[in-house]
């Protein structure tokens, strides 16, 4: 890593490309707005741990120690309303889609992250919060509430640009508003709703305060980046910025946003009805190439779903998938060594993943001509640097998590052993001059979907693509 910054980011705060220059040198630190654990995880959920999977994956690749937030949000009025409607504990509601959506993003090889904590298990933290607050002049009581006093924070608006006079909240009437502005730090008890102790009552958090107490407690008063979906930029972390700020906290330097995904142009959400959920696409795509598809596209930009798009996207992985693969069989193992300098240009440059992209798929047609051209050194060079390449973006068909979980490189490998004893045979055969032989073992491999190429490094194989036959 150099003295200077190389990294720039697109700050939604200030609306430009800053270069990145953490608070602790050697040390980023992240906090990614994690799930409301309401419902089954969509694709349209897993994107911005996909896209922001990346950014770590690069921050660590240029030798930063990072530390990396993710939390869970567990109580949310949506989680209670449907809980409620199920008949069902609203702690065993939060608790089971926490598993699903864990599961989603384990399998598209999100790492883990440092720490996840879940809001249920901060209460103390959010009180002492909020107590800094009323005692700052920005917060106040009022119906069993308490509430933070938008106009006390002349800086309010600075992320999303909105005016004052223009908030909207999103949030039910409330008795004890003195503004209709305001917005709820902390919600009195209700009859049947969970609540814990407070100086000013028993109830439970407003969504807002969670992020600011579960980031400061773990990320300290200011670090370097807050991610989170566009959707969130008003209100919700306008409003943390608001009460981190206003308590006396630096908060994050660096505010990130990823895209949507879209259906028909419209946001993917269960309210619109266009949802798809990780389950239905996992049937009929691998796990590795869903992670290429919904990283694919820079991560501010929309993505809009189509069945060609990602139809689109797995050819791509196979095309890479597929390189590796013959060099292996034909060169010999192929180690992971370091990405080219136009990759690392691309993902420098605000994480710009489709020229990164575009250079991976370079470097595999520059590999496949030095392939068939005999060059096994320059093949065996340009599947290593795709290795690395691949690896920061979090799918490399080589790596050991894709080849050992995924049942059809499985079969692929072990199709792969059955098919050179045949290919030994038929050598055997045409050495000996038995034709015949050769030939009938050539038409069933043929039958059984399998062509047999014969090259100067001897006889490759690959599967019949339908209706090629």
């Amino acid at each position: 890593m150099t003295d200077r910054p190389s990294l720039r980011l697109h700050d939604t705060a200030t609306g430009a490309v800053r270069d990145f220059v953490p608070l602790r040198p050697g040390h980023a630190s992240i906090y990614l707005c994690g799930a409301t654990v309401q419902a089954a995880p969509h694709i349209g959920h897993v994107r911005s741990g996909v896209a922001f999977d990346v950014l770590r994956r690069w921050l660590s690749a240029r030798g930063y120690d990072v530390a990396f937030v993710r939390n869970v949000t567990d109580i949310d009025d949506k989680i209670l309303t449907k809980a409620a409607a199920a008949g069902r504990p609203w702690w065993e509601w939060a608790a089971t889609y926490e598993r699903e959506f864990t599961a989603a993003y384990e399998a598209l090889g999100v790492l883990p992250p440092s720490v996840e904590p879940r809001a249920t298990g901060h209460i103390t933290q959010m009180v002492e919060l909020i107590q800094r607050l009323i005692d700052r002049g920005h917060a106040y009581t009022g119906g069993g509430d308490v509430y933070f006093d938008v106009l006390s924070y002349p800086e309010y608006g600075q992320l999303s640009g909105h005016k004052i006079d223009d908030v909207h909240q999103g949030e039910g009437a409330a008795t004890g508003k003195r503004d209709p502005r305001d917005f709820t730090l902390w919600k009195g008890a209700k009859p049947g709703e969970p609540s814990w102790p407070t100086p000013w009552g028993p109830g439970r958090p407003g969504w807002h305060l969670e992020c600011s107490a579960m980031a400061g407690a773990y990320l300290g008063p200011a670090f370097d980046i807050h991610c989170g979906g566009m959707d969130l930029v008003f209100p919700h972390h306008e409003n943390e910025i608001a009460q981190s700020r206003a308590a006396g906290d630096g908060f994050a330097n660096y505010w990130l946003h990823n895209g949507w995904v879209t259906l028909g142009g419209e946001k993917m959400s269960k309210s619109l009805g266009n949802v798809l959920s990780m389950s239905a696409v996992l049937q009929r795509v691998r796990p590795a190439e869903l992670r290429y598809y919904l990283g694919s596209a820079h991560y501010r930009s929309m993505l809009e779903f189509s069945e060609n798009a990602l139809h689109d996207a797995v050819n791509a992985y196979v095309g890479i998938e597929e390189f590796l693969h013959r060099v292996r069989s034909r060169v010999g193992a192929v180690v992971p060594t370091t990405w080219t300098e136009r990759f690392a240009a691309a993902l420098d440059d605000d994480l710009a993943v489709p020229i990164a992209l575009a250079e991976v798929h370079r470097t595999r047609a520059e590999g496949n001509r030095a392939l068939d051209s005999g060059d096994h050194d320059g093949a065996l060079v340009a599947a290593g640097a795709i290795r690395a390449m691949m690896g920061v973006l979090g799918c490399d068909p080589l790596d050991e998590r894709w080849e050992s979980r995924d049942e059809t490189s499985a079969a692929l490998a072990a199709v792969d052993v059955l098919v050179r004893a045949e290919l030994e045979r038929r050598a055997t055969a045409r050495a000996e001059q038995d034709w015949a032989l050769a030939d009938e073992i050539r038409g069933r491999l043929k039958d059984a979907g399998i062509d047999v190429t014969d090259t100067g490094d001897g006889p490759q194989w690959s599967l019949l693509v339908e209706g090629t036959a």
